[in-house]
């Protein structure tokens, strides 16, 4: 078994796939499989392409076991990444959107930070190059971690919002520059990071629900991500992480519709949870929850 399970969603994206697939074969990190859950529709389907198949024998070449599924119907993000996740089975989780490019380094000092903090997550945020020229002096407010990281036990109306601008437009090479150009890996906090480039301790995400609660929402929704990093924040912490090395293509959304959003089951999501690291505490007679 592998020691990192990547986890690709992907629909309608041939070209985006075939850049992430690279990113993955030129990584300096190896010890990694890879599954692909593609819901483009039937009559649309690329996965038998000749650019996929070759890459996908590429990584096989080089040790990897690469697994191409078919998923439909299309049951919205949520359902798609709750899928994957049931694919997996190694200690690491590392889910990337079919729209980036990595660079070689970025899944080492990712799994390098996971292992050393021990958190729920650690997650690269994904420029957009287009924006380099945009400096956002206002928007990057970052707050580092200075010492290891912790659960941050924020209650819904009490997220602090404001900390996603750090991980919009091109604020992630922006803040790079200022604060990591000597190599360091710099660690921030976090409301989310998005779903682009994110590695998780499996064990802690299924722990939290994982996406199993994917069949409260309808089909057309967004947010889904949100609300896993969100948990996971609350009961073992996460991070965001400098440099990112992840830039976003410049691709359509594949999510147009946002009227629904995940984030609406918070409130419940969490009732539930403190409800069931509660329970072993009372049977165990001091049992400690996750810290």
């Amino acid at each position: 078994m592998a020691l990192v399970d990547v986890l690709i969603p992907t629909m309608r994206r041939k070209t985006g796939l075939c850049v992430v697939l690279t990113s993955l074969f030129a990584q300096t990190f190896t010890n990694f499989d890879v599954t692909v859950s593609d819901q483009t529709p039937e009559g649309e389907d690329y996965l038998d392409s000749i650019e996929v198949q070759t890459l996908a024998r590429a990584l096989r070449w080089r040790g990897h076991r690469v697994t191409l599924h078919r998923h439909l119907p299309a049951r919205g993000m949520a359902e798609q990444r709750n899928f994957l996740l049931e694919q997996s089975r190694a200690p690491y989780v590392h889910f990337i959107d079919d729209d980036v490019l990595v660079e070689p380094d970025t899944m080492q000092r990712m799994l390098t930070v996971l292992q050393q903090e021990r958190c729920g997550f650690v997650g690269c945020p994904a420029t957009g190059l287009e924006y380099l020229s945009d400096v956002r002096p206002h928007q990057q407010k970052i707050e580092i971690w200075r010492g290891p990281v912790r659960p941050e036990p924020f209650e819904p109306d009490k997220l602090p919002w404001d900390r996603h601008l750090i991980n919009n437009a091109a604020n992630p090479l922006h803040l790079e520059q200022q604060l990591a150009a000597d190599g360091r890996t710099v660690r921030y906090k976090l409301a989310w990071v998005g779903g682009a480039n994110v590695l998780f301790d499996r064990e802690k995400l299924l722990s939290i629900g994982g996406f199993s609660w994917w069949k409260r929402l309808p089909p057309k929704h967004a947010g889904e991500e949100v609300v896993a990093e969100f948990l996971l924040i609350r009961t073992y912490g996460g991070c965001g992480v400098l440099p990112s090395g992840t830039y976003h293509l410049g691709l359509p959304t594949n999510v147009a519709d946002r009227e629904r959003n995940a984030t609406e089951l918070f409130a419940e999501l969490i009732e539930e949870l403190d409800a069931r690291l509660e329970a072993p505490v009372e049977e165990a007679q001091g049992a400690s929850v996750p810290t």
